[in-house]
């Protein structure tokens, strides 16, 4: 299946002028709209092992959730990177493999990989601060939750929030409520 030109996305005006002068850079940009997504490219990537079906694709990498891997998939699908086949339907399975397109992006995904591998995993290695042993800090219960000592209008209160929270009262809770009185007499 080839895909139709109006299966691809259309070009943004900045692509658009880019390619009417010219400019070498007009099959790079078409490229990258095609497989310009980490997801795109990381499926393509897997499916260069052979036919693989939905959860197997979806359990490839545990960042990856179905919601994705389907819109990914539909989109190289309509793309004509992907081909998507019924295997049966009791019980319903699906396979998805690369058409003669998505074959042809085998040589430039193992080179995005290599180009990976040497250049930026080490330096995410580098970056990365060495582990050190957590320590858990608890607050301490006689410490205040609220340190301004600002009424809280909301509330319907003039009290404090420092000695509210405190005494272990709520501010909020303890205020009074409209049209409530507080008296034991009601009144």
């Amino acid at each position: 299946m080839s895909p139709t030109p109006s299966s691809l996305r259309a070009p943004t005006p900045a692509e658009e002028a880019l390619c009417q002068e010219g400019n070498s850079l007009c099959p790079v940009l078409a490229a990258i709209s095609v497989i310009g997504t980490e997801w795109r490219l990381a499926i393509v990537h897997h499916l260069l092992n052979g036919p693989q079906r939905f959860s197997e694709l979806l359990h490839s990498n545990p960042r990856l959730n179905a919601k994705t891997l389907s819109a990914t998939l539909k989109f190289l699908e309509g793309s004509g990177v992907v081909q998507r086949t019924v295997v049966s339907t009791r019980p319903f399975v699906v396979v998805y493999s690369l058409t003669e397109m998505g074959i042809n992006l085998g040589p430039a995904a193992k080179e995005l990989r290599s180009w990976g591998e040497r250049w930026v995993v080490p330096r995410h290695h580098r970056t990365l601060p060495t582990p050190t042993r957590s320590r858990v800090i608890e607050p301490e219960l006689s410490t205040p939750v609220y340190t301004s000592s600002t009424a809280l209008p909301f509330a319907g209160t003039t009290a404090p929030v420092r000695s509210l929270v405190s005494a272990g009262r709520s501010p909020v809770r303890n205020a009074p409520r409209k049209g409530v009185s507080r008296s034991p007499r009601g009144g």
